[in-house]
């Protein structure tokens, strides 16, 4: 390869130069009439590219383009031609214009001038670096003439299926043409501000060049395949959340050089130019947030550094809304820099941690201090500067990335390693703990055995004690049996006297019952002497099923059915037909009862009692009622006493228990009181 820079004197004439260039171009566009534009009318056309076949690759650089920037978008090959358009090309070199797409409404015209070798026989292709161009149409001359053009129209907003070559990069290939001094032109649009960076390779080099790029993306990806299934599957032993947002960020970070180079429109999503455009868009913003959680997690933001953590949430939030607006509406082409502040936040977060005794941190801040280096040719790139541009630095954040997941991976075995050496030492504290209890426990077992023997030495002194004491117990049975005989000659006697006092006792028994059933009569039973008889509603329910169900004459309220099972509700029976429930209190006048079961079969038997004589006012007194409760269910009770009395069946005197079993009690009271609290 030849080059031809003389025509470049001292940087002070180079600057001078340019300056007078573009004064004298927009001077033309003003006199043309054409807005915008702020190209020179006669500018320095670009250095021709003197191709040698010995060599296999040459880098493009910017003195061997001409660009010219058509603000309408409509400027044809023929016009872009002519005279009048071709000396409005300038050399990229020396005009100030960085080498990329700068206003994304503008078509740019690349000129790249080719001498051919005077033997060559093999085609040479035309690379693209940026995958991510919407629109590239190459002209090149057609075979054997130098005025008339064909033309190969592709771009990321096109199928994939538009590439003159299924490569991942656009790939132009330019035919052999001995000896001629060929132009060719190249018109990219684009709504991205992407890069003219450009590399010419020859025939037979080209694929060992493209085997050499692939096999190393295989690699670069093995290596993340690899890694995600590590980190996944400890995520899937350990449980650990870490490793989770972990295998995220690596799947965002695989998903955004999937859509960098191509080589996911390539294989995965041909037919989508659409899809690729959006996953380049969301890839980023998706590769933040994934690692602005693991970092959170990692870092233990939200303990060791709670104020940096709600003010980097609101950070990556707000970034992230802003890349959402950027990328659907704005199209400003400068989203990266929305990057820096919460990454920069994040990376002074893990200096913080690390300060703060957290030596993992010191792994996230290596690895991000890669990436971020890695980034800067990147960067630059998409502002068109020329700083350190080749092949090494454009895949440079490839490698830059897999150091990072293979460091932070390692970072996350570092933290575990130490959560588990604080785990050990907390153990072996409680070992030492549990030593020192068994030693206490040997001492209290040779304490029990000390008293053991005291024990044994205690019950040899006492079976002597008890030796002496049965001889003076025998002596003294002796005596006893003597005075037994006596006493036998007194119980005749004595039983003489029980049979006169058994004959007293059952006439005391007979007056006892006759009085307490004249205290009955008398009503003067208490609520106190009830509660004995019936003390918690479980009894009263007892006596009510007693009452209803007695010799099993049990008969279904629903169907009919006479055989029945026991419920889940106390004292209460099932139909074995059709599964009814009926509680103990349905059909009796305690049925909807609203306050004590207990009280309320009290009241019953007290107006039962006074044959329905007695106070409302003095029954809510005695019960502890309200006087609208006690008087509802007093007019209750009244109404089955009377319907008891109209009862062909009905006796005087017949026990008050009759009147519980009142079919009609349920349809009493259509509104009762308000429930009473049982006291």
């Amino acid at each position: 390869m030849q080059q031809s820079d003389n025509a470049d004197g001292s940087r002070a004439r180079r600057a001078l130069g340019s300056t007078l260039r573009r004064f004298f171009f927009a001077l033309s566009l003003l006199l043309a009439g054409l807005p915008g534009s702020a190209w020179p009318a006669h500018a320095a056309p670009e250095d021709t590219l003197v191709v040698d076949p010995a060599q296999s690759a040459i880098y493009l650089d910017d003195n061997y383009y001409s660009l010219l920037e058509d603000p309408t978008g409509r400027l044809t090959l023929a016009q872009v031609q002519s005279p009048a358009w071709s000396r409005r090309f300038v050399r990229l070199r020396g005009s100030g214009h960085p080498a990329n797409i700068d206003h994304t409404r503008s078509a740019y015209w690349l000129r790249i001038t080719v001498r051919h070798a005077p033997l060559e026989t093999a085609a040479w292709y035309l690379e693209l670096y940026d995958s991510h161009i919407g629109q590239a149409v190459f002209f090149r001359p057609r075979p054997g003439t130098t005025a008339s053009y064909d033309s190969v129209v592709t771009g990321a907003s096109l199928p994939f299926a538009t590439r003159p070559h299924p490569y991942k990069n656009f790939l132009f290939d330019l035919p052999p043409r001995p000896g001629q001094t060929a132009t060719y032109y190249l018109r990219l649009h684009s709504d991205t501000r992407t890069s003219f960076r450009a590399m010419l390779h020859s025939g037979p080099g080209l694929i060992p060049e493209l085997s050499a790029q692939y096999w190393l993306l295989g690699v670069f990806y093995g290596i993340l395949v690899i890694m995600l299934l590590y980190n996944l599957i400890l995520f899937f032993f350990l449980k650990e959340q870490t490793y989770l947002s972990y295998v995220l960020y690596v799947l965002s970070g695989t998903l955004l050089f999937l859509t960098e180079d191509g080589l996911g429109f390539q294989y995965l999503w041909p037919g989508g130019p659409g899809l690729n455009h959006f996953i380049g868009a969301a890839a980023p913003v998706l590769l933040l947030i994934t690692f602005a959680v693991y970092a959170s997690g990692f870092l233990d933001m939200a303990s060791r550094l709670p104020t940096l953590y709600r003010f980097g949430r609101w950070v990556v939030g707000l970034s992230t809304a802003l890349l959402v607006l950027d990328a659907a509406v704005v199209h400003s082409g400068f989203s990266f820099w929305l990057y820096l502040l919460p990454y920069g936040l994040l990376y002074y977060s893990a200096f913080r941690a690390y300060r703060s005794g957290l030596r993992p941190a010191r792994y996230l801040l290596l690895a991000q201090a890669l990436v971020a280096s890695s980034l800067t040719f990147l960067i630059m790139r998409k502002l068109g500067i020329d700083f350190y541009n080749n092949a090494y630095t454009v895949y440079s954040l490839y490698a830059a990335f897999v150091a990072e997941v293979v460091i932070l991976s390692y970072a996350l075995g570092e933290k575990l390693k130490g959560l588990m050496d604080t785990t050990l030492l907390t153990q072996h504290r409680l070992l030492k703990q549990l030593r020192k209890k068994h030693q206490a426990q040997d001492r209290l077992v040779e304490q029990m055995r000390e008293n053991q023997e005291l024990k044994d030495r205690l019950n040899t002194e006492l079976e002597a004690l008890v030796t002496q004491r049965t001889a003076e117990l025998r002596r003294q049975n002796d005596t006893v049996a003597a005075q037994n005989r006596e006493l036998l000659e007194a119980n005749g006697l004595l039983a003489l006297q029980s049979a006169a006092i058994e004959n007293l006792n059952a006439e005391l028994s007979r007056d006892l019952h006759a009085e307490k059933a004249a205290r009955i009569e008398a009503r003067e039973v208490d609520f106190g002497e009830f509660s004995q008889i019936y003390p918690d509603k479980d009894a009263c329910l007892r006596y009510l099923a007693g009452l209803k169900w007695e010799h099993g004459s049990y008969r279904c309220r629903k169907c009919g059915h006479e055989k029945s099972c026991e419920a889940r509700e106390p004292h209460a029976r099932r139909c074995t037909r059709c599964r009814y429930v009926e509680s103990a209190t349905a059909g009796t006048l305690l049925q909807k009862c609203k306050f004590s079961i207990v009280k309320a079969l009290y009241a019953v038997f007290l107006l039962h009692a006074h044959k329905g004589n007695y106070s409302p006012s003095e029954l809510a007194r005695v019960l502890e009622l309200r006087q609208a409760t006690s008087w509802a269910f007093a007019q209750k009770v009244l109404a089955a006493l009377q319907r008891r009395r109209q009862a062909p069946d009905y006796e005087d005197g017949e026990p008050w228990t009759h009147v519980l079993l009142d079919a009609n009690g349920e349809a009493e009271l259509a509104e009762e009181a308000p429930a009473e609290t049982e006291k």
